[in-house]
């Protein structure tokens, strides 16, 4: 029976890699999954054996085992330089110490990372549990592996958990891979090596005085791991073995006696006969303590029967020296606290192997995504190309817009161009407007609004009647747990506390879809109150024609007063609004070049040439490429300059055309029939606006019902999960119940051993289903669209 505790592996399972990773290269990267498909095959061939291979390794371990987890190791670390921690790739776990329990799952590469390097520092231990201590080469291969277990438990404490972060909606968290816990191991680990170094000295007959120091390194450090797993939290000390505290006790205990025991054949020798009977005493108090300690607990045979022979040896010195003292030299016992502390000395450190700092030596010729762009740079492209559509839409598009809005304004405040048209063509139609007339009819504009309102009246109605779906399933859950709760005693929240969250949601979306009625309705009002004018657009031109009268002016005198002052005037209001439209039609020439530039602009080889300068080992993140971005992005400058120069110009040609609009209204106000051919044009004009008002405002209620709807029935959906797991939840606390019901009823114990799973089936909670988000990810939160537009902009 072995006196040293050997760290079990942790128990895995098979994950989806190919499936997962082909995923996550089609949706996230430019390049297509099959030219990655020889490293996902690799990736899977040498990760998913790994179970099968632990489990053995675990009653057989072997040096082997300890290059393929070494290996292993590595391609994770190349892995997590190409992609994120979360790709949707889930991998499960048990607890160390739990087997056969429900794993923790996990979608995170730095879990899976952190696991194996815990298994690696299990493998080592195995190994120098397996030694033959009895010969000084097993000895000193068990001093090895012992500090090479010891060095593998402080990276993964100090390089891997770090950066392992539980999700908040995680349903458990691997408590065996917290600093505190694995610290513990980390010191048990060296203080098992330091006892190695402890029994070569004993064996080479080493002094005392050194034999003593030796002793108390080691009590010191298994005073270490207890100390690290007594600070953690009662949740992780409660997942160790009932034997294991009172193992390190016992050991603790048993070095400070050995130590003392030794120091006390020194002052023997030295004819210090009370200091060696202080020493005694200390160390057989010691001694019987952790004796008596492990024999009311499960502290394995061997370690008892270490302790007792130890404190069979220090009965039997003590007697004597009290003899002695007692008859021949009758010297004071000194107190504990007077006499000198032993130094202890420690002989052994946490190795780190190269291959862990450094996963190029032992990751093989074959680097796993060696050409795939990594995900920190892959990030940054993916930073850079939204920040380029938001500035070419914000801030050179959108401001073009505005732009070209506060022209049209303007004009259209100042009736122009109708004031003209009707002066310059006073009879027919201007051209201008014929042109839109015809758009109009083109588009068979009446009928075309007609439908659109229609499919979004009834997408409302859809879009209310999933979330009245919704909410039947909850209601529908509320009435199974309230009936469930005078069948069963069950020990969870009821249901309207459950589904708070839920609920609320469900008010949120209730809320928006009810302003987005307010909106459809001003919509139709607006559609009721232009109706009849843009009708009219729809119109034959000759019908037209009809609506808008001819002024009086005669052809003979039109020339008669093209000297006239109102003539003037109007040839100079038409040259600004020609030079309007020559500064709209640049800024638009502006905006296309600006668009064409975004659209070919591809910053991924400036980034990968960045990339290159970085260590190999580097962890590289998209804030390394910030700099790289910022000088891109300046490109865009000058279109953004060119636009702020155009406003500049348009303002003084906007002053210019309300300055020269007053001349030439005052010196027509007595011309009653143009002014009738304006307002008539006016109108007509003004309906148009109107027009591409209404169809801009139901394409955007279209677009936003749909999307609401796809938010609704995802909603729906997780409802449904939520409403599934609640049930099945009942069923489990219902059979519990009727179990517990018919043991009483008969009296009858029955054990049930419970077959643990295979490592091909992963025991599940319920998780994620179809790739929703649990109902506590913010991912929930981030699919909510901004309310419909308000009344006045529809």
């Amino acid at each position: 029976m072995p006196n040293h505790l050997g760290v079990p592996l942790k128990k895995t399972y098979p994950a989806q890699i190919r499936a997962r990773v082909r995923d996550y290269l089609h949706q996230h990267t430019q390049d297509h999954p099959d030219a990655y498909r020889h490293d996902i095959s690799h990736w899977d061939d040498i990760r998913n054996p790994a179970p099968n291979d632990l489990i053995r390794s675990a009653h057989h371990p072997n040096p082997i085992s300890l290059l393929t987890s070494h290996s292993y190791h590595a391609q994770l670390v190349c892995v997590l330089q190409k992609f994120p921690s979360d790709i949707g790739l889930e991998f499960a776990y048990a607890h160390v110490f739990a087997p056969s329990a429900i794993p923790v799952a996990l979608c995170s590469l730095t879990f899976e990372r952190a696991a194996t390097l815990f298994n690696l520092a299990a493998l080592h231990s195995q190994l120098a549990a397996s030694e033959d201590r009895s010969a000084q080469d097993g000895l000193k291969r068990a001093t090895l592996h012992y500090q090479n277990a010891a060095g593998t438990f402080a990276f993964l404490r100090t390089v891997a958990l770090p950066k392992l972060s539980i999700p908040p909606d995680a349903e458990e968290s691997p408590l065996d891979l917290t600093a505190s816990f694995v610290h513990s191991l980390e010191f048990l680990m060296l203080a098992q090596a330091q006892e190695c170094a402890w029994q070569r000295a004993v064996s080479d007959q080493y002094k005392n005085s050194l034999v003593a120091k030796l002793a108390a390194g080691v009590a010191s450090l298994y005073t270490s791991s207890l100390d690290s797993i007594r600070s953690a939290s009662p949740q992780v000390r409660d997942t160790l073995p009932s034997a294991w505290i009172p193992h390190l006790e016992t050991k603790q205990r048993h070095f400070r006696a050995a130590a003392q025991y030794r120091k006390s054949i020194d002052h023997l020798e030295a004819n210090n006969y009370g200091d060696e009977l202080r020493r005694l005493i200390d160390a057989e108090a010691d001694a019987k303590q952790g004796y008596n300690s492990a024999r009311r607990t499960a502290v394995s045979p061997a370690v008892v029967q270490d302790i007792k022979s130890l404190l069979d040896v220090l009965q039997k010195n003590l007697a004597r020296a009290e003899r002695d003292n007692d008859l021949i030299y009758h010297k004071d016992i000194p107190s504990s606290s007077t006499i000198t502390p032993i130094q202890d000395v420690i002989m052994v450190q946490s190795i780190i192997l190269p291959g862990l700092s450094d996963p190029n030596t032992v990751a093989g010729g074959r680097v796993l995504f060696a050409d795939l762009l990594g995900w920190g740079a892959s990030e940054a492209v993916n930073i850079y190309n939204d920040n380029k559509q938001t500035l070419v839409k914000e801030r050179i598009t959108d401001f073009a817009q505005e732009l070209h809005n506060e022209v049209d304004q303007t004009l259209r405040s100042l009736n122009l161009p109708s004031s003209l048209e009707a002066l310059e063509r006073p009879i027919g139609l201007p051209p201008s407007f014929l042109k839109k007339a015809e758009q109009v009819r083109s588009e068979q504009g009446p009928e075309r609004i007609e439908t659109c309102l229609e499919h979004v009246e009834l997408l409302a109605r859809r879009a209310m009647a999933v979330l009245d779906e919704a909410m039947d399933v909850l209601d529908s859950e509320a009435s199974e747990d309230e009936t469930a709760r005078k069948q069963v005693p069950m020990k969870r929240p009821p249901s309207h506390e459950a589904n708070q969250e839920l609920v609320q949601k469900q008010e949120r979306y209730r809320s928006i879809l009810n302003e987005a009625a307010s909106s459809d309705e001003v919509v139709r009002k607006k559609w009721g109150e232009w109706e009849k004018p843009i009708l009219q657009l729809a119109l034959d031109e000759d019908e037209l024609e009809l609506l808008v009268p001819s002024s009086t002016i005669s052809t003979v005198g039109k020339t008669q007063a093209a000297g006239s002052t109102t003539q003037v005037h109007a040839r100079a209001l038409r040259g600004l609004l020609e030079s309007l439209d020559d500064v709209r039609h640049s800024r638009g020439e502006l905006v296309s070049r600006a668009q064409r530039r975004g659209e070919v602009d591809d910053i991924r080889p400036r980034i990968v040439t960045a990339a290159a300068r970085f260590d190999r080992d580097a962890e590289i993140t998209p804030a390394m490429f910030t700099d790289v971005s910022d000088e891109e992005l300046a490109k865009y400058d000058r279109f953004i300059q060119g636009l702020v120069e155009g406003q500049k110009k348009q303002e003084e040609l906007l002053d210019a055309v309300k300055s020269t609009n007053e001349k030439f209204l005052s010196s027509r106000k007595e011309d009653t029939s143009v002014k009738e051919r304006e307002q008539a044009l006016q109108n007509l004009d003004l309906a148009y606006a109107k027009y591409r008002e209404i169809t801009r405002n139901l394409e955007e209620g279209l677009k936003f019902y749909n999307d609401m709807i796809n938010i609704l029935t995802r909603f729906k959906e997780a409802c449904r999960i939520w409403s599934n797991t609640r049930s099945q939840e009942a069923q489990s606390f219902y059979r519990k119940f009727s179990s517990m019901s018919i043991q009483e009823t008969t009296v009858v114990e029955q054990a049930s051993v419970q077959e643990p799973p295979t490592p091909s089936q992963t025991p599940r909670r319920p998780k994620r289903v179809a790739n929703l988000p649990s109902l506590t990810s913010a991912e929930w939160q981030a699919e909510e669209l901004p309310p419909p537009p308000s009344s006045k902009s529809r």
